[in-house]
């Protein structure tokens, strides 16, 4: 038999990979504790849906109330525990499934920001696996059903990425990449934590704006003093993650170096990035309904992982003697804008710019 696969948490991104592996044959039970979504699955399917037809279809997958886990004790163990829940959620997360792991399973971070550390404190760095969803936007918009709002990568960009902490390559993350690479195109990488921080940089340029401004993906960067907000946020944490010793890759489309050097004042850099970030948004690559998940989180009257992001990225800053203030000020915006204290708004962020 092959190795059995628990996600842990079967929102946008957990929902849509393990229905993806259940579709394609693998033996995969999702674990939610949101009932109405659980309940939908089991009574309908899955709904995955896409860009394409090819990416439209429904999938009949296990789906477990969180509430039932314990039954997990009488059935085979889990070889790999997929953890794909809000940052804030990752210990307890990891702490219900780590009892039920396989001698030799492990767990995949398959999560916005950098949580392998939280889950080492629960099973061990030896059963730690990162893996990173870069350049996708997937909207659970309805009890059990999720959708792509960007294309398939293919060819054209890389879209998973599965390392182990030490970066060195092994035959368990070989294996996992196998198995990912039906759903998009997948590497294995040796420099995970490069890879996270590059990622983070992503998330924490985007994800906070649109919760402190309500305005989604494409509208962040078509607005001029959003965009530059947007820059200075990228460039800080590219100068910090350059400080910290991780060797950056990509920031989406933009070279790293360039989008720090923009988000300081060198008007050559600026021009690019700027051309880049609204040649992207007008492409028509991805929908005009695609919308970073804290957005999608502010939508829907969810706690957000803006501390875990831009409040992280601060604290980082913070602990080698740097400064990162754009991502102070977005912190304490978007819990502003939560309490309801703001509305969300784009002139929450341009003076800032």
């Amino acid at each position: 038999m092959g190795p059995r696969i628990a996600v842990m948490g079967a929102g946008a991104v957990g929902g849509y990979v393990g229905g993806y592996l259940s579709s394609l044959g693998h033996d995969v039970t999702l674990i939610d504790p949101w009932p109405e979504h659980v309940e939908t699955i089991r009574a309908q399917g899955l709904e995955l849906s896409g860009m394409t037809p090819e990416e439209c279809f429904t999938v009949q997958v296990p789906t477990m109330h969180l509430t039932e886990l314990q039954s997990v004790s009488k059935q085979r163990p889990i070889d790999i525990a997929i953890v794909s829940v809000k940052s804030y959620d990752t210990v307890w997360a990891t702490q219900m499934i780590a009892q039920y792991l396989a001698p030799g399973g492990y767990v995949v971070s398959l999560q916005n920001c950098i949580n392998e550390e939280r889950i080492a404190s629960v099973v061990g760095w030896g059963r730690v696996v990162g893996g990173i969803a870069a350049t996708i936007s997937v909207d659970l918009y309805e009890p059990g059903k999720i959708r792509r709002t960007v294309p398939k990568g293919g060819a054209s960009h890389t879209v998973f990425r599965v390392g182990e902490v030490h970066g060195r390559v092994t035959p368990r993350v070989e294996a996992l990449a196998a198995m990912i690479a039906g759903i998009d195109s997948v590497k294995v990488t040796t420099n995970l934590w490069g890879e996270r921080w590059s990622k983070l940089c992503v998330n924490g340029m985007r994800n906070g704006v649109s919760a402190a401004t309500g305005l989604p993906g494409n509208a962040l960067d078509r607005v001029e003093a959003v965009r530059r907000f947007c820059i200075r946020l990228g460039g800080e944490a590219v100068r910090v993650g350059q400080a910290l010793g991780y060797q950056l890759e990509g920031i989406g489309k933009l070279d790293p170096e360039k989008l720090a050097l923009a988000s300081e004042g060198d008007v050559a850099a600026l021009q690019e990035i700027e051309a880049l970030m609204i040649a992207g948004s007008n492409s028509g690559a991805r929908s005009d309904l695609q919308r970073p998940s804290m957005g999608q989180d502010m939508l829907k009257g969810r706690r957000t992982e803006i501390e875990f992001m831009n409040g992280f990225i601060a604290e980082q800053a913070a602990s080698i003697g740097r400064s990162a203030g754009a991502h102070v000020a977005l912190t304490d915006i978007v819990k502003r804008v939560s309490r309801g204290e703001l509305a969300a708004a784009a002139e929450n962020v341009m003076g800032i710019a």
